[in-house]
């Protein structure tokens, strides 16, 4: 019999408790364990972003955390930013300034852009650039996602 530690953590706002193999990964759990499949699988060595999540609100690469750390943690998927169908405007602003191609690494950047917003009231250009640094696009769209950004910052910022 193959062991398996119980792992109880909070994903996407709701309660989770499964037992997984303690050398399966967040990115495995997530889209093989949960179905969440909005998390993509890239390169599994942390190089290309597309598998970035959020752990207690800070973005990570889930091929790099084993399930088991994220046991007592929050963790939030690109599912988790439309819990109730409607886009917030993060995912407004990718779809307004076409910043969303082939959406390979859409997910990857939206998360490490929420991450960013959640932090930085005003990020700068550079900001952004950096904080996506880690999210590599095949379709070199970069240039719609940073001002995708720039538009989600600015309507967080909008009152009404």
């Amino acid at each position: 019999m193959k062991a398996t530690v119980t792992v109880s953590f909070t994903l996407n706002g709701k309660p989770q408790e499964l037992d997984v193999p303690p050398n399966m990964t967040l990115l495995h759990l997530l889209r093989e364990e949960v179905g969440l499949t909005g998390t993509k699988r890239g390169c599994d060595v942390g190089e290309c972003g597309a598998c970035t999540v959020l752990l207690d609100g800070r973005a990570v690469n889930s091929c790099l955390v084993l399930a088991p750390q994220v046991a007592g943690r929050e963790v939030v998927t690109v599912e988790g930013l439309a819990p109730l169908g409607t886009l917030g405007p993060l995912q407004e602003a990718f779809l307004d300034r076409g910043a969303v191609q082939c959406g390979f690494c859409t997910p990857g950047m939206l998360m490490s852009a929420k991450d960013l917003l959640d932090h930085a009231a005003e990020p700068t250009e550079k900001e952004i650039r950096e904080a996506i640094a880690g999210n590599l696009c095949r379709c070199t769209g970069y240039q719609q996602i940073v001002e995708a950004i720039e538009d989600a910052a600015r309507r967080k910022n909008t009152p009404g």
